[in-house]
C-alpha cells in the first residue's frame, strides 16, 4: 500500500523513506477504505508532528477551517500559520492564529513569503483545486526547513464522482452538489469551489518522477478506495462498493478515490 523511493544512497535509506510516515501508518493499520482515510488524518498529522518534534507548521488553503484550533496547537506546542489564496477566507478564520495569503502554486517570491520557515506543512481537499500542482509541489520545497515534510490529502482520479466533477462544466457539477447537499456552497461554512485535478493520481508511476524533479528524495503515496457520494442510491452504492473492494484488493491505483502523499526534503 505505500510506495517509498529507492535510489542509489542504498536500501537502509529507502527504508526510511519518509521514515516517519511508513511506520506510522504501518503502526495504525490504515483499512483501504477512505473512510479511514478522514478518521485518520487529523491523529496522522498529530503523531508526524510528535515524532519528529516538528513545531513550525503551514495548512496549506487552511482558510476559515483549519485542522487544529487554537487549543489544540498550544497543548502540541506548534505554530500553525494558516494560508489561503483568498483574503475573504482568511477573514473567516478563528483567532490565534498568523495568516498567510499567498497561492501555493503562485511566485512566492513575488508575495514575499520567506522560504524555509515551516517544518510541516500540509493540506486536506486542496490539491483538486490547484491549477499548476507541480509549481505547487516545488514551492512547498523552498517553504520547507531542510528535513521538513509536507503531507497533502486529495481526491484522485478516476473514481467516478471525480473524473465526472472534472468533466462537467462548473455550474453543472455545482448544482448536483446542491441538490446531493444543501449543507453546501458560498454562503455555508463548507462551500464549494472548482476543481480542476491537475496531478490529482496515486499511481507511483505518475507521482514519483515529478515529485523528485521538484526536489524531494523520499516520498511515500498511500491510496484509498471507495467514497460516500452514492450512499443514498441502495444500488448503485452496493455495486460500487464491491467494485472499489476489488479494486483495493487488486491494487488498482487508477481507480483510487483519495490518496495520502508525504513528501521529504
Amino acid at each position: 500500500m505505500i510506495a517509498m523511493n529507492a535510489n542509489a544512497t542504498g536500501m537502509a535509506a529507502a527504508r526510511e523513506a519518509p521514515p516517519r510516515l511508513a511506520e506510522l501508518l504501518a503502526k495504525q493499520r490504515p483499512d483501504w477504505h477512505s473512510e479511514w482515510a478522514w478518521a485518520n488524518y487529523k491523529s496522522t498529522l498529530v503523531d508526524l508532528v510528535r515524532a519528529d518534534h516538528l513545531r513550525h507548521l503551514c495548512e496549506i488553503g487552511g482558510g476559515r477551517d483549519p485542522s487544529f484550533t487554537a487549543e489544540e496547537a498550544a497543548e502540541l506546542g506548534i505554530t500553525l500559520t494558516i494560508n489561503d489564496i483568498s483574503a475573504t477566507e482568511l477573514e473567516k478564520a478563528p483567532p490565534g492564529f498568523p495568516t498567510a495569503c499567498f497561492d501555493v502554486s503562485g511566485d512566492i517570491a513575488a508575495a514575499g513569503i520567506a522560504p524555509g520557515q515551516f517544518d510541516l506543512m500540509f493540506s486536506r481537499m486542496v490539491f483538486e483545486h490547484v491549477k499548476d500542482v507541480r509549481q505547487a509541489w516545488r514551492n512547498i520545497h523552498t517553504l520547507l526547513a531542510p528535513g521538513g515534510v509536507a503531507v497533502a490529502f486529495f481526491p484522485t482520479l478516476y473514481s467516478l464522482p471525480f473524473l465526472a466533477n472534472h468533466l462537467m462544466p462548473e455550474w453543472l457539477s455545482s448544482a448536483i452538489v446542491r441538490a446531493f447537499y444543501p449543507n453546501r456552497g458560498e454562503e455555508t461554512d463548507d462551500p464549494k469551489f472548482p476543481a480542476v485535478y491537475d496531478w490529482c493520481f496515486s499511481s507511483e508511476a505518475r507521482m514519483l518522477p515529478m515529485l523528485r524533479d521538484c526536489g524531494f528524495s523520499d516520498v511515500a503515496i498511500q491510496p484509498f478506495w471507495g467514497h460516500g457520494y452514492f450512499k443514498r442510491l441502495p444500488v448503485v452504492r452496493q455495486i460500487d462498493d464491491a467494485f472499489n473492494a476489488l479494486a483495493a484488493r487488486r491494487d488498482w491505483r487508477s481507480m483510487s478515490a483519495y490518496a495520502y502523499v508525504l513528501v521529504r526534503k
